[in-house]
């Protein structure tokens, strides 16, 4: 099989591509290592911003399509001390530019916009290696070959085509999030819901916290964050649920029931997301039919950026391939170079915003600045 433009990952940066390039007819192929859309879960909340994720949208044509799945008073904003004091709160009255959406629901709505074929299911990448006449030859798990022009790389963390243009890998951040979720909250667990409020949640201390989102149908959905070494982190034994939250529930001696609730009481097993960065300036040499988009060009901490980048990366890619029909490489360099400096700017963004999270001022630099920012 041969396709001109062939997209690994069927993520938020390679699903916009592709529905970007298809809006002006252009084609491309999606291959997923996944055996179906919903073979595993998709994360929670994003907040969509309006100057990057929501431009991406429009250029996708999905920006009303995508109103419809904004979660009502999901910008609520709210800082707790360790006690369950609230120190800001704000509430959404619809004009913040964040709105907040389940990453399942506006992934299936890029899927449900492309032609039906467009993403190929069950299709791992092994290899993928430079042809001597130019474009590249991707080998998948399955067997399947697949030849192509142009090769671009939404395979995330752990990317495979980003060997092609860097020889660097994702290194441990110092920080690791643990994943819970509280269902039916505003019944069964009616302080923590509460204190979650109406959107988002943060209650924060220097080298830790305790991070919820209110989703639809009373769900809270908790990150629970510790700078830890991650031989700590690997040493808890997660397969036994009981035993892993009440050592992470021991970090946090003193705390608010009402937030601690957020490890102790969740309904599904604690969940460790050991977060991986790559190097603020991660960058490379142009190298001819290949690029990134997303985390495999610029994995960092999380900040709200994540998602939102990945949409823009798609788009912008996909506009500078039509600025450029026929030269690819005038495409990607411009792209490129646009690319590497709005990635650096938000990884150093992203860096600061840990800092205050997390910070030896923490909760007290996380206040200063929503209130600087008027969130």
């Amino acid at each position: 099989m041969h396709m001109p433009i062939a997209i690994i990952g069927a993520g938020l940066g390679g699903l916009t591509l592709a529905r970007v390039l298809q809006v002006h007819g252009v084609t491309a192929m999606v291959f997923e290592g996944d055996p179906s859309a919903d073979h595993r879960p998709q994360g929670g909340m994003l907040d969509i911003h309006d100057f990057n994720g929501q431009l991406a949208l429009k250029d996708a044509g999905l920006y009303e399509e995508f109103l419809s799945l904004i979660q009502p008073g999901g910008q609520q904003t709210r800082a707790l001390d360790r006690h369950g004091n609230v120190l800001f709160d704000t509430p959404d009255d619809g004009t913040g530019g964040r709105p907040e959406v389940l990453r399942g629901a506006l992934r299936q709505m890029l899927l449900d916009s492309l032609v039906p074929g467009t993403v190929q299911w069950g299709r791992k990448l092994a290899d993928c290696l430079p042809r001597p006449a130019g474009g590249y030859e991707l080998s998948f798990a399955d067997g399947t070959v697949v030849t192509t022009d142009l090769l671009v790389g939404a395979d995330g963390a752990w990317s495979k085509v980003r060997r092609l243009l860097s020889p660097a890998k994702p290194i441990y951040s110092g920080t690791t999030f643990i994943e819970t979720w509280l269902y039916d909250a505003d019944r069964r667990h009616a302080e923590t819901a509460a204190a979650v409020g109406g959107g988002s949640l943060f209650a924060v201390a220097p080298g830790q916290g305790i991070m919820a989102h209110r989703e639809p149908n009373a769900v809270l959905h908790a990150y629970i964050a510790l700078n830890r070494p991650q031989e700590w982190i690997e040493s808890i034994d997660f397969a036994d649920p009981k035993a892993a939250a009440a050592t992470i529930a021991a970090e946090f001696e003193g705390w608010a029931p009402a937030l601690t609730a957020l490890i102790t009481q969740s309904d599904t097993p604690p969940v460790p997301r050991i977060l991986h960065t790559l190097p603020i300036d991660h960058a490379w040499e142009r190298l001819a039919g290949v690029t990134l988009v997303g985390d495999a060009a610029h994995l960092m901490i999380p900040s709200g950026e994540g998602a939102n980048l990945a949409l823009y990366d798609g788009a912008e890619l996909a506009k500078a391939l039509i600025a450029n029909p026929g030269n690819h490489e005038a495409a990607l360099a411009a792209y490129e170079t646009a690319l590497f400096a709005r990635s650096r700017a938000a990884a150093e963004d992203a860096e600061r915003t840990a800092n205050l999270l997390f910070g030896d001022n923490a909760p007290q630099s996380l206040v200063d600045a929503f209130a600087e920012y008027q969130l």
